[in-house]
């Protein structure tokens, strides 16, 4: 396969994450390193897309409309770093909503397989919490667990995960490089 990808969920992996939810564009803030891993992955060939919860529309604390400005507000500063993210999926529904897109379900990793016409098994997702891990395994994903966000709470609450584990996307992204060949 000539193209290569990288899930990353948002919220705790490319910004900081809040238990009041990110909001607005001002609250938007990225995490030290994030954009320059993207950026780095780019380099390295690699397309990234976005894979998120963002159940706060639902709950009326932002609209859509202000979840794009977000989104602009990444890719801007992203291009600033030389990085771009190809595609952003988001689950919009509250977690007694059912569906299928809300992590852990897989939905959302099931339509970006569809759409990019792009196979789930050995694709990194790098997340900050268990439903993270958990919509990767369902899909036979290679799940990548980061310690920002709320990383440090999903490993405590969780002491045998059995997967790789880092201090924050940056760090994942070198280990993503050092053991992916071409």
């Amino acid at each position: 396969m000539s193209e290569k990808y990288v899930l990353l969920d948002r919220d705790g992996v490319i910004n900081h994450d809040s238990d009041d939810y990110i909001k607005s564009p001002e609250e938007w803030i990225p995490i030290k390193g994030s954009l320059e891993a993207i950026a780095l992955l780019n380099k390295n060939g690699f397309k990234v897309a976005v894979v998120s919860n963002q159940s706060g529309i639902a709950r009326g604390y932002y609209s859509l409309e202000t979840l794009n400005t977000m989104h602009d507000k990444m890719q801007r500063l992203l291009a600033e770093k030389g990085g771009h993210i190809e595609t952003i999926y988001f689950c919009p529904h509250s977690p007694n909503a059912n569906c299928n897109c809300r992590k852990p379900k897989a939905g959302l990793l099931k339509k970006f397989s569809q759409e990019k016409n792009y196979p789930l098994q050995d694709i990194f997702f790098i997340g900050d919490s268990l439903s993270d891990i958990q919509a990767a395994q369902a899909v036979s994903a290679k799940p990548l667990l980061v310690k920002t966000g709320k990383g440090l709470k999903t490993i405590s609450k969780n002491p045998t995960l059995n997967i790789p584990i880092f201090e924050n996307l940056y760090d994942a992204t070198k280990f993503i490089l050092q053991t992916t060949q071409f």
